[in-house]
């Protein structure tokens, strides 16, 4: 009886590798991250319909009437990064084009009203709340939002993220058109 071993121990070394391989790509973390952001407009309480009032900041509840509508999405977003604050850190959102004149328009037609920020991070967007209530007081004309939520650093870093994962995503998506 012809027995080969060297070829049987080749598809066996090959089998093995397959297995292997098979098995580390299954293992791979998943290092895209989900995350939406919406702000909306503070709106006046009388607006029936059209309006919500919503408790922003964890700690002490501010209540706040804003718009049901968002004026700018995430999809709005080409860049977003994790400042370092003198008192801890803040959250810089930079607009595309149209979001930088809707920032602009909104922000010179509502001095002393304010900009209410909602935010959702993690997996399936499970964690969300409205993260920051900033004041308008100047016409913000360069297309950058600058706020401090009311977030843990880890929380604000994966908002970070997943904010930069769509956007390159959105990048993407728009240059295949």
């Amino acid at each position: 009886m012809n027995f080969y071993t060297r070829r049987f121990n080749l598809y066996l070394l090959l089998m093995a590798g397959l297995v292997l391989a098979a098995g580390c790509a299954s293992f791979k973390k998943k290092d895209k991250q989900m995350a939406a952001l919406r702000v909306h407009i503070e709106s006046p309480a009388s607006v029936a319909g059209t309006s919500e009032t919503i408790p922003v900041i964890r700690s002490e509840p501010v209540m706040v009437t804003i718009a049901n509508e968002p004026i700018l999405t995430e999809a709005n977003i080409v860049a977003a990064s994790l400042l370092t604050a003198p008192d801890g850190f803040a959250v810089e959102l930079k607009f595309d084009q149209p979001g930088s004149w809707t920032l602009e328009q909104f922000s010179a037609t509502n001095p002393g009203k304010h900009f209410v920020i909602f935010g959702q991070w993690g997996d399936k967007l499970a964690k969300g709340r409205w993260l920051a209530a900033p004041l308008i007081n100047r016409r913000m004309a360069g297309g950058a939002l600058i706020f401090t939520p009311d977030a843990s650093r880890e929380e604000a870093e994966q908002l970070v993220k997943g904010l930069n994962d769509n956007a390159k995503k959105t990048a993407a998506d728009n240059m295949k058109q």
